[in-house]
């Protein structure tokens, strides 16, 4: 079939049954379960259906974005469940979005509390939830939160089944469960495809305050060593408190690109990728030519100028795989404890130097 007639098929499925997966579709026209994902993300894209986890549903379909939920909404809230988040950030939209959709698919309320930087103001605002009846907890604790041992020993004693979301916890924390993104796994995929590429060193850019730095540098070193390559070198910036302005933040790294030590990078995250690529720019180089790059995160990366190939973490998926443990939780007692990590998928574009294609 040609592209078209395939993305036309896809389309009257979707409109016919209000939802599809890849796979059985693919398997019903007799074609590639890739290319009937990459068909999905080009309508997508266009704005013709909702891509979610494993298929498509039709724009005006009210069902989870992504996510293990199985049965629809009951009639009535069947539980209550808390959500602590930290403030700002887009990337905890994204997760709440999952929760919330979830949510709603398994009539489940969801109570959303904005956290603080202390330990303290997380205590009482989980204290807050639980007076108010809540039945299971959500936390998304403040990622610079301390001390950590204390924090672990605090989770460990809470009087509601509890699912740490976007974080991990040590064996401190008790019966924790756990869900987050494979963000190692996530790294490793991006430098497996730049050395795919050809390329024998690949750098890392990171921001220090991120809590997804250390397990990105673990990708990053264990995919190098895996791959036989040549140590890159880490550069970890700072965007708090008295940084200094985005040029001089930069600066090694783009002296690095200047002197032909760096050619490849992994940068977290899309703000500062797409900073960088303007920095180059303004000296006189260009992405992918001098500098093949891949960001991490997904939430603007095609908007740059250059349009950024990127590792995505599963946001939405998180969040509505974590209210579904917490449901489960809530349904069977027994069921045993879930640390469940998801894995970021590669979309590939311009600005790593390869032509468009994604991997799982």
């Amino acid at each position: 079939m040609l592209a078209n007639e395939r993305r036309e098929a896809i389309l009257r499925a979707v409109e016919r049954q209000g939802s599809i997966t890849v796979k059985a579709l693919a398997e019903e026209m007799g074609v590639s379960a890739v290319t009937l994902r990459q068909d999905v993300r080009e309508l997508a894209g266009q704005g013709l259906l909702n891509r979610v986890h494993g298929g498509a549903t039709a724009l005006a379909a009210d069902v989870p974005v992504s996510g293990p939920v199985e049965a629809p909404a009951p009639a009535g809230e069947k539980y209550a469940v808390g959500l602590v988040v930290p403030p700002g950030g887009y990337y905890y939209a994204e997760v709440i979005r999952g929760v919330q959709n979830a949510a709603r698919a398994r009539g489940v309320r969801v109570v959303l509390a904005v956290s603080g930087e202390s330990l303290a103001e997380n205590q009482e605002q989980v204290r807050q939830l639980v007076a108010g009846g809540i039945n299971s907890l959500l936390l998304m604790l403040h990622p610079g939160l301390r001390p950590l041992e204390e924090a672990e020993q605090w989770l460990s004693t809470l009087d509601v089944p509890a699912v740490l979301v976007e974080r991990r916890a040590g064996l401190q924390a008790g019966r924790l469960e756990q869900v987050a993104s494979d963000h190692a796994y996530g790294a490793a995929l991006a430098v497996r495809h730049l050395a795919g590429l050809g390329h024998d060193k690949v750098a890392l850019v990171a921001r220090v305050e991120s809590p997804n730095t250390a397990l990105l540098s673990a990708g990053h070193g264990d995919a190098v060593k895996a791959m036989g390559l040549t140590p890159g070198p880490e550069f970890l910036i700072s965007t708090t408190g008295d940084a200094v302005p985005a040029d001089a933040r930069f600066e090694e790294v783009v002296s690095a690109v200047e002197s032909g030590e760096v050619r490849a990078a992994l940068v977290h995250n899309d703000i500062d990728a797409i900073a960088l690529v303007g920095i180059l720019r303004a000296r006189g180089m260009r992405v992918p030519e001098d500098l093949a790059l891949v960001t991490y995160d997904d939430e603007v990366a095609e908007l740059s100028d250059v349009p950024l190939t990127a590792v995505a973490p599963p946001k939405q998926a998180v969040g509505s795989w974590a209210l579904d443990l917490a449901v489960r939780r809530l349904s069977d007692p027994d069921t045993p404890l879930a640390e469940i990590l998801l894995r970021p998928e590669l979309r590939v574009r311009a600005s790593c130097g390869a032509s468009r294609r994604s991997e799982a």
